[in-house]
């Protein structure tokens, strides 16, 4: 698929996997027909800066965004409109944004080591913003069930939050030696899984905080995005290394 004119730092499929969003250094959000690889309507404009996220809500029906011009902002996946004002209370790069399960909230982890929790339909922020770690936000996801909150950050640890207090869940998850690039939960809930500039990828157990088992080595270079199998059985990471792989998520070969 070609249309973008410089890197494209985010890829979301829609939930029905008919549709894929992309988010660009050239400042555009453009959607694709998965299936011809085809550009649908003309690109999403508004953001002055780098889109470094992107993420459809549940229903599909919207896209959220967040940019190195430090807003975030949400569109109609349909007409390819902006819907409402930019959120605007992040003071730096947002790199990280996603919806909560029922759509209705959406997180955000950003350069200014904050994470914040949003109202989808108002674009209010909900509460005070989350502000234990001690360096960037790199990566946020809410829990299948909505009511926790995972973030990875430079400062090598991954956080558990609960999604309706703000209120940190348990001590850091602690292992990574530097900067935590992406974190996403398995499809049940039970298990976190963690990629690092340290090239290892690390799985936890949810509740505990513990670490499952030995890190997930053999990446050359850092690892900047993981994901979870629909089933939960197997786990795909992306590294600077060029490579992706996809390990067993259950014996970590």
């Amino acid at each position: 698929m070609v249309g973008h004119s410089d890197f494209v730092k985010s890829v979301a499929f829609s939930p029905d996997g008919k549709r894929i969003a992309s988010g660009s250094i050239d400042y555009t959000i453009r959607i694709w027909d998965s299936a011809t690889g085809k550009q649908i309507g003309e690109p999403l404009t508004g953001h002055t800066d780098c889109v470094y996220s992107v993420a459809f809500s549940p229903d599909g029906k919207r896209i959220v965004s967040g940019s190195r011009d430090g807003t975030i902002r949400i569109w109609d996946a349909a007409t390819g409109k902006q819907i409402g004002e930019p959120l605007l209370e992040h003071t730096s790069i947002v790199y990280s944004v996603s919806f909560s399960p029922d759509g209705k909230r959406i997180v955000s982890g950003s350069r200014d080591g904050t994470i914040r929790i949003w109202d989808a339909a108002t674009g209010k922020q909900i509460g005070e913003p989350l502000t234990w770690h001690t360096g960037w936000v790199y990566s946020v996801a809410f829990s299948p069930d909505g009511k926790r909150i995972v973030s990875g950050s430079g400062d090598g640890t991954i956080r558990i939050w609960d999604a309706a207090t703000g209120k940190q869940i348990g001590e850091p998850l602690t292992g990574h030696t530097v900067s935590v690039e992406s974190v996403a939960f398995s499809p049940d809930g039970k298990r976190i899984v963690s990629g690092s500039i340290d090239k290892t990828i690390r799985i936890w157990d949810a509740a505990t905080g513990k670490q499952i088992g030995e890190p997930l080595t053999g990446h050359t270079n850092r690892v900047n995005s993981v994901a979870f199998s629909s089933d939960g059985k197997r786990i795909v990471f992306g590294s600077e290394d060029k490579t992706i792989r996809i390990w067993d998520a259950a014996t970590g070969k």
